[in-house]
């Protein structure tokens, strides 16, 4: 053994492994200490244009008073009235007994299961609730407008719950539009669903960041917003100077983000047009993430025709791989059996017609199997084919559900297995060979009949022949 050199015992490891997770803990601590001096100065920047708020925040107390906990989870504006007239203090903090229970540390080793209790304030309860003539009173009787016990403000508790009225009212009284919470969120960051729409309006008026990134995992609100696939957020953001291409710890731009969202059917069309306002403002199409995934990778896994049509009409380039060596094509034929209802035979049509790679032919019996759920699909992908051998393989991969379901066109696929393609089939393969990528762009030019168009385009028909 060399003279600078030692074993890597079990302890040694350890010690290793030790000094790397403190290492660790060190950064996220400067990271943390960072977002909270700067959430430190804008708050005194707030509170230096804040006329309503007083000079003096006495420090809270603690309320156990579960009568006064009830008056402010019903948002009895009389009670509280009661329980705070003039010159008291609703700078309090509220312990919540119930939720979910837990192991906590006794000391001495002892463990015991209690409740989880999560701290909160009157501000919280009541601006998280919608209840502005009380929030207006607690504020008026001297609470502490940030105050965050339980690790977010009542700000947070606002925009989070869509309450417009009081968010407006926190930022009127002082409340930090750039607070961050302690998973590293800014308000503009919950503000995750349509009807949060007119928070983050106030928030912006107030000096929200537009540019404000989360603490894990570097979002911007316009990434969350078009994750999230909120489009007048986006139109927002946008007219406020969001940067259109910028990119989180993971390399997604808000595009690649709201290709990469998992879209519910009824959700397709919300996506579509966050994307088209994002290439309307300049966003990369060609823009890829750590595992170099683009954003026509991203909208083939998740099935949306529209953005896919989109992507492609804007230079998207349709044979790039990622990481794992898959093309768009491998992503859409992956999800066919999930993703039936999204018409995912658009998207293998538009990919073929624009040139993608097609999948090697002794795996087809493998795409019968996995896609038998669209018959169009396989349909669109077989077309591409000038021949096809098919033999005793692909009748067995083909679920029995299926078959039965759809027995007409299967048994126009087996039949090949005796009978060669048709003519017309040929010249339709021969003209797409000599056109290779520029189908899409050449077909629709042609002076020919509509229907020879489509065909000529993979129109599906219901069978092979």
């Amino acid at each position: 053994m060399s003279g600078d050199s030692f074993v890597f015992t079990s302890t040694a490891l350890r010690s290793l492994e030790l000094d790397k997770e403190m290492l660790e803990r060190h950064k996220f601590n400067r990271r943390l200490a960072s977002h909270h001096l700067s959430s430190y100065m804008l708050r005194k920047e707030a509170m230096d244009r804040a006329p309503l708020r007083s000079s003096y925040t006495r420090p809270p107390g603690t309320c156990h008073d579960v009568v006064i906990q009830n008056a402010l989870y019903t948002g009895d504006l009389e009670a509280l009235k009661r329980f705070f007239p003039r010159g008291s203090t609703a700078n309090l903090i509220i312990e919540p007994q119930g939720g979910e229970m837990r192991w906590v540390a006794r000391g001495a080793g002892l463990w015991s299961l209690t409740y989880e209790q999560e701290l909160t304030t009157p501000l919280h309860i009541t601006a998280g609730r919608g209840f502005a003539d009380c929030l207006h009173l607690l504020l008026q009787r001297g609470a502490n407008v940030d105050l965050a016990p339980g690790g977010t403000t009542a700000l947070h508790e606002a925009c989070e719950n869509c309450q417009p009225e009081c968010t407006k009212l926190l930022l009127m009284h002082g409340a930090n539009a750039n607070a961050v919470t302690e998973d590293g969120l800014m308000p503009l960051h919950v503000c995750t669903c349509p009807e949060s729409l007119e928070c983050a309006k106030y928030l912006l008026q107030y000096g929200a960041a537009i540019s404000g990134r989360s603490l894990d995992e570097d979002d911007t609100p316009l990434h969350v917003a078009a994750r999230n696939g909120l489009l007048d957020h986006v139109e927002l953001y946008l007219r406020y100077g969001a940067d259109v291409n910028k990119q989180n710890d993971e390399g997604l731009t808000a595009l690649n983000a709201a290709c990469s969202q998992p879209q519910e059917a009824q959700e397709l069309a919300r996506y579509f047009g966050v994307c088209q306002t994002l290439l309307l403002a300049g966003a990369d199409i060609r823009s890829v993430d750590q595992d170099r995934h683009s954003p026509l990778h991203m909208a083939c896994k998740n099935a949306n025709p529209d953005v896919v049509d989109l992507l492609l009409a804007n230079g998207a380039c349709v044979n790039n791989m990622d990481y794992d060596g898959e093309a768009p094509m491998h992503k859409i034929l992956k999800v066919v059996c999930y993703k039936a209802a999204h018409r995912p035979e658009r998207i293998v049509r538009a990919l073929l017609n624009h040139g993608s790679i097609r999948v090697w032919p002794g795996a087809l019996p493998m795409v019968l199997k996995h896609c038998s759920e669209s018959p169009a699909t396989i349909e669109v992908l077989l077309n591409a084919y000038s021949h096809l051998k098919v033999t005793d393989t692909w009748a067995e991969s083909v679920p029995t559900e299926a078959l039965v379901e759809n027995r007409e066109f299967f048994d126009s696929i087996f039949s090949l297995a005796m009978t060669p393609r048709s003519l017309q089939h040929l010249a339709r393969c021969r003209l797409r060979s000599l056109l290779e990528g520029r189908v899409h762009r050449v077909v629709p030019k042609l002076n020919l009949p509509t229907f020879i168009k489509d065909y000529l385009l993979l129109e599906c028909r219901g069978f092979i022949h």
